[in-house]
């Protein structure tokens, strides 16, 4: 049987999750499943809610505007999330959508916006960000949904991380030739780490933030290769290098 049930659709709601329990769907849902998908009565959907793990359900009833399921056995338990913070620049509304869906997919537990020197993004809609982390995790599998910060201030952020969280900054003026080896002398004896993934704006840190962070114990200093890379392909590159090596891509 494989991990991953990919043909029946998926559904986050906010409620407890067990047996024999009647669960409501939304508008929105009902809309979706009867609409779109064209379901009917009886038909399979999985239900997750971020902390009970996967549900088999059941369409109960298929009314244009409303829509309830009938939970029947756990298909997947609540996976242990990684410790792995992602600390970013705010984008605008699309790459901002894109960089949040990734980073569900990544495997993140935390978004955290981060007001840096040339960020040019200070307003966001956290329940877009919200919306589109649901959707990314409905598609893809992913049972854990992570916290969604407001932004804070680059200063604030700096001073709240965890003295014992790893930290990697992507700087394009990095002295590291080898980001896989750079992050690998990092790696403990066992476990996984807690680490965070700093990712700046389109203009890069200023000279003040990267004098911060050099300052800071755990913190790496990471060039990812020759090119310069827009902000939210660096996103997706810090991310995958940081999951390979200290993350739980390995780890089954």
């Amino acid at each position: 049987m494989p991990r991953y049930d990919f043909r029946t659709p998926r559904i986050y709601v906010n409620f407890p999750l067990a047996s024999g329990q009647a669960v409501a769907l939304d508008r929105d849902q009902a809309n979706y499943l009867v609409n779109v998908l064209r379901l009917t009565k009886d038909d399979g959907v999985l239900l997750f809610n971020g902390r009970d793990g996967e549900w088999q359900a059941v369409l109960t009833g298929t009314g244009k505007r409303s829509l309830s399921a009938a939970v029947g056995e756990r298909a997947r338990e609540q996976p242990q999330p990684l410790d792995l913070h992602f600390l970013y620049a705010p984008l605008k509304h699309a790459r901002l959508d894109y960089t949040v869906q990734k980073a569900v997919e990544m495997g993140v537990s935390r978004l955290q916006p981060v007001l840096t020197q040339h960020t040019q993004v200070a307003r966001l809609n956290l329940d877009r960000m919200r919306a589109n982390a649901i959707e990314a995790a409905q598609q893809c599998g992913v049972l854990t949904l992570p916290e969604i910060m407001e932004p804070v201030s680059f200063k604030t952020i700096v001073a709240s991380i965890e003295a014992d969280r790893l930290l990697f900054f992507c700087d394009e003026d990095a002295d590291v030739k080898d980001p896989v080896a750079a992050l690998a002398a990092k790696r403990p004896a066992t476990g996984l780490p807690s680490l965070a993934v700093l990712i700046g704006p389109e203009g890069g840190f200023s000279q003040d933030e990267r004098e911060v962070l050099g300052k800071r114990e755990n913190v790496v200093r990471l060039s990812l290769g020759p090119r310069i890379l827009r902000a939210d392909t660096a996103a997706v590159a810090a991310l995958a290098l940081v999951q390979a090596v200290l993350g739980d891509w390995c780890v089954r």
